[in-house]
């Protein structure tokens, strides 16, 4: 199938220019009007009589500018390329992906949530493109579950080495969009380090990360999201901080909480416009740990996930909590991103 987002393309020059002229307008005159520029400053490749009235050129810098000075021109509009999109489907998937792509739980109560034998179908765009931040304990970059998406962002805390030595990032990453246990295989992961290796870090630390992390979508303004596995007790600064993130653009993913209490005084958990995830468990409950409460946006898989981990490039471990709910999420939410804009 070939998928477009129809921008009515007219005319490129060697920027991807093109052009659309109004309805009462002579297609000729104006190409008439490009060739006596020079012999080399317009080269038509298309004229277009049925869907509208334009053409598609190659143009030079100054054939540009009298299209963008025409009262004759209706549209100037970048020439794209598509590309067919296939759906792909994982079979030896962790079971929490394989809840992602069904509308309904599709095994047995019985199914072992340790085993990889479930099926992941997903679009083969895969979050290409947009860019994960893990705000955590820092990332195995080097694991094979990243090839070469995976970079060290920053490290935030007095003493952190720029290494995840704890595991809890590198797993959460993996969860997010590893290349056998990830929702975005396709996605960027940009390592944040704000916790320690024990995985505890100072509010200062994590809102100099966030700090960090607005400044880089700012310089790049490429599609960002980040994932924060982490929260504690109420504080105004990191939900001001949080706030000011998705004011800006970035799509804010934070776990509920593992203290089986309802998260309204959980930050940054409870800030209004972050997406808040519970757990839940191969069988559709609420894991026993969850937070929940009318801050919780949903529930993701949380329960016996098995991900990358830091020991080896190749090691694994299977853990649990909302902290492994959070980054389904926020890979879906990248994949959503480049599949839909």
């Amino acid at each position: 199938m070939l998928e477009s987002v129809n921008t009515g393309l007219l005319v490129m020059n060697p920027n991807g220019k093109p052009t659309r002229y109004r309805k009462h307008s002579s297609r000729e005159d104006v190409i008439t009007q490009l060739i006596n520029v020079g012999p080399n400053a317009a080269e038509i490749v298309y004229e277009y009589e049925n869907v509208f009235n334009g053409f598609a050129v190659d143009l030079d810098d100054t054939a540009l500018a009298l299209l963008q000075t025409s009262h004759d021109v209706a549209t100037i509009t970048e020439d794209g390329i598509m590309h067919v999109t296939a759906v792909v489907e994982q079979t030896d998937a962790p079971w929490g992906l394989a809840r992602l792509s069904s509308e309904t739980q599709r095994w047995s109560k019985e199914q072992n949530s340790s085993q990889r034998n479930f099926k992941y179908s997903y679009d083969d765009s895969a979050g290409a493109g947009v860019d994960i931040y893990v705000v955590d304990t820092g990332v195995r970059t080097d694991h094979t579950e990243f090839g070469t998406r995976a970079r060290w962002g920053k490290t935030f805390g007095e003493c952190y080495s720029d290494d995840d030595h704890n595991g809890h990032g590198t797993h959460v990453a993996g969860i997010a969009a590893g290349a056998t246990y990830g929702v975005a295989k396709s996605a960027n992961i940009i390592a944040v380090k704000v916790l320690d290796d024990d995985g505890s870090g100072a509010i200062a630390d994590i809102i100099a990360g966030l700090d960090w992390v607005m400044g880089q979508h700012a310089t790049t303004h490429r599609p960002s999201v980040v994932n924060m596995s982490l929260g504690g007790s109420n504080s105004t600064s990191l939900d001001d901080a949080t706030k000011k993130l998705i004011e800006n653009g970035v799509h804010v993913v934070v776990a509920a909480g593992n203290n089986n209490v309802d998260a309204k005084d959980t930050s940054p958990a409870h800030v209004e416009g972050v997406i808040t995830v519970g757990a839940s468990t191969i069988n559709d409950k609420r894991a026993w740990f969850s937070n929940y409460g009318s801050v919780v946006d949903l529930f993701a898989p949380g329960e016996y996930i098995t991900s990358a981990w830091n020991k080896t490039t190749t090691d694994t471990n299977t853990i649990s909590g909302t902290s492994m709910a959070s980054p389904h999420v926020a890979g879906l939410v990248a994949y959503l991103i480049e599949l839909e804009g």
